[in-house]
């Protein structure tokens, strides 16, 4: 990757959100040698959740897909918390969504590219992360996605 991340960042036009704040009894950012794990994240706005429901029955997939970036950029705002700035992650390893989904709905491939096409535009191929996306029958406080993030540091 040739551009630094911050500096994509403002070309592309983002201010990463401040730092997010543990909801329960856990660290926002572990770290295991050159690893770092981003815990879930889910978008709030005004210490509420944003468009809580599920996926096609109360939330639109585009929405929803919409909401997986936002969890993303707020997983690298964690990072940039952690780690200083955003300078020293060197690839993307595992982008992991979790999209509440309303019965039938068997899009939630759809709804995580959200998050899998950030950071891509972050980070170049370094941001093509293995990825896994669930359906499930619910989140925490209705959240309709949830999102966690794993990256190789230097």
């Amino acid at each position: 990757m040739s551009t630094p991340p911050s500096e994509r960042l403002r070309e592309l036009g983002i201010e990463l959100p401040p730092p997010p704040s543990p909801k329960g009894a856990y660290a926002p950012v572990a770290r295991s040698g050159t690893l770092a794990w981003v815990s879930g994240q889910i978008v709030f706005e005004n210490g509420a959740v944003v468009r809580p429901g599920t996926v096609d029955h109360d939330v639109p997939a585009p929405v929803a897909s919409e909401l997986v970036r936002r969890a993303t950029l707020q997983a690298l705002s964690a990072l940039s918390a952690e780690l200083g700035g955003l300078e020293s992650i060197r690839r993307a390893v595992r982008l992991g969504v979790f999209v509440a989904v309303s019965e039938g709905f068997h899009r939630e491939h759809e709804v995580a590219n959200g998050g899998s096409e950030l950071l891509l535009a972050v980070f170049g191929e370094a941001g093509r992360a293995s990825r896994t996306t669930v359906g499930v029958a619910g989140l925490p406080l209705r959240a309709p996605v949830e999102v966690e993030l794993l990256v190789e540091t230097a």
